[in-house]
């Protein structure tokens, strides 16, 4: 496990110092959870010319479950594991781009990137029929925002690609759930 650990702190080390000042303010946007809203309203105008009114409320409620439970569930792992996020370790003070507004103080797993997932995974499937190529855009979306946290120097790889699969894990079962919904309920 400490050799785990080694190796995703040498990845954090070699892509965080891959920035540079010209790049900041753009990856500083990027990972700004306002900079998706025009993103989220896209897809939810694009939901509610699939679904109508009553599945686009199904589709609300699915979708506050959906962050709620990434949020909370990452929470959890942050106060269980209680790994300290890069920014808050002393030993890359001197090393690391830390170019965040602030930094918490546990960082094991990001909600930012199991957010953009479980939304990449579970809009992509929704709306699949109409825009059957949105999830790769979408996917892509939530690599960028992956990067993201890398970049301003507040989570590791790790702490990204953990977020990924549990992002796709809540956004597949949600969007399972909200098919179920829309079938019970939407006639």
């Amino acid at each position: 496990m400490e050799q785990l650990v080694q190796y995703d702190q040498e990845l954090f080390l070699f892509l965080n110092g891959l920035g540079s000042t010209t790049w900041d303010q753009f990856w500083l946007i990027v990972t700004n959870k306002l900079s998706s809203i025009p993103l989220y309203a896209l897809l939810l105008f694009f939901i509610y010319k699939q679904y109508g009114m009553k599945g686009t409320l199904i589709t609300v409620v699915c979708v506050a479950l959906l962050i709620t439970g990434v949020d909370q569930l990452a929470n959890a792992f942050k106060h269980g594991f209680m790994r300290p996020r890069p920014c808050r370790v002393a030993a890359f003070e001197t090393t690391i781009r830390y170019i965040a507004e602030r930094c918490g103080r546990y960082g094991y797993y990001s909600a930012h990137a199991g957010n953009s997932m479980a939304v990449a995974v579970f809009a992509g499937l929704a709306l699949r029929r109409s825009y059957k190529n949105l999830i790769f855009f979408l996917l892509f979306w939530s690599a960028v925002v992956g990067y993201s946290r890398i970049y301003v120097g507040v989570h590791y790889p790790g702490d990204v690609l953990t977020g990924w699969i549990i992002g796709a894990a809540i956004g597949y079962g949600l969007y399972k759930l909200q098919q179920f919904l829309i079938v019970k309920y939407d006639k």
